[in-house]
């Protein structure tokens, strides 16, 4: 069998989607390379090395390091797929349920949404905050949640010409299926205000990217900006007395409220663009309880107005 060292393995793979131009994906299996030769210390492991005790002693070593559960999956799930594609080469023998014993699946298990009263008043034109870059940064949250939670990587990497008769029609960088939403007169007062600053020579729509569109560049700045935004988005969540929000926020905010309205999630999944139902349900998987729990009380309710009524 090839000695191929499982971190020269995943170089690889990062340097075959850095070539790719596929930026966030070469910069998490980065993150999980450096993580596994941090477990691996002077240790060269190779794929002959690796066992399902190995793997389960990656694991333990990242929740040591205070990782979460979701970044621990992450970079199981990196691994997983560094063994499968050296498997395929011929550089790794084949093992069964390698990875059975370690958490691969990301999940969502905390609350990111907020109700309909704390919505309310960030999309609210009338409620302005204490200065000028938090009335801004507002605004970007706002457009947000009314473009049907979009995520903030569409949105900083949208093209002037997305929009067209009153319709924004963008593809999704993660799942690249095609969406198409309407514009309402908020959304458009506040495109119109956003776009302000964005040079009239930028093919963007807004001013958070300048570079080349699929270049390392291009992806930096998006990198800021998204850091940037997450950094005043805190700021405002203070001025406003909200928990922390985040860019997230917006998205799973506008699913748990199309949720509330019974919009079937099938409606909801095709809306933010997700690749299957199984995600919008994970989306949703915190408020399940929420609404069994109001189910149970509106039958109490009903059996004591019953009770009364005899």
């Amino acid at each position: 069998m090839n000695k191929t060292s499982i971190s020269e393995m995943m170089r690889v793979l990062v340097d075959e989607y850095k070539l790719n131009r596929q930026w966030g994906t070469a910069h998490v299996y980065q993150s999980a390379l450096n993580a596994f030769a941090a477990f691996a210390g002077r240790r060269n492991l190779h794929f002959d090395d690796l066992s399902a005790h190995i793997v389960k002693d990656f694991e333990i070593f990242l929740r040591q390091r205070q990782c979460s559960w979701n970044t621990v999956a992450t970079y199981m799930k990196a691994l997983k797929a560094t063994y499968n594609r050296a498997v395929e080469m011929g550089l790794a023998a084949y093992t069964p349920r390698l990875f059975a014993n370690v958490r691969i699946a990301v999940t969502n298990c905390r609350k990111r949404a907020l109700d309909a009263i704390e919505i309310a008043p960030l999309v609210a034109t009338s409620a302005t905050p204490p200065s000028p870059t938090l009335h801004q940064v507002k605004l970007v949250f706002a457009l947000m949640f009314l473009l049907r939670g979009i995520p903030f990587v569409d949105l900083a990497f949208l093209r002037k010409d997305n929009i067209r008769n009153g319709y924004l029609s963008y593809r999704r960088r993660k799942t690249g299926r095609t969406l198409t939403v309407k514009l309402t007169a908020e959304a458009t007062a506040i495109i119109k205000t956003l776009t302000a600053d964005t040079p009239r020579k930028s093919p963007y729509l807004f001013p958070f990217i300048n570079s080349q569109e699929g270049s390392l560049q291009a992806y930096n700045e998006y990198q800021r900006a998204l850091r940037k935004l997450n950094h005043q988005l805190r700021k405002l969540s203070a001025a406003m007395n909200y928990a922390r929000l985040s860019t997230y926020t917006a998205r799973h905010s506008w699913a748990t409220m199309a949720y509330y309205c019974e919009i079937h999630q099938g409606i909801i999944s095709e809306a933010m663009g997700h690749s299957s139902i199984a995600v919008t349900e994970t989306y949703l998987k915190p408020f399940h309880n929420d609404r069994i729990d109001q189910a149970n009380d509106t039958v109490i309710a009903y059996i004591k107005s019953s009770t009364k009524n005899k």
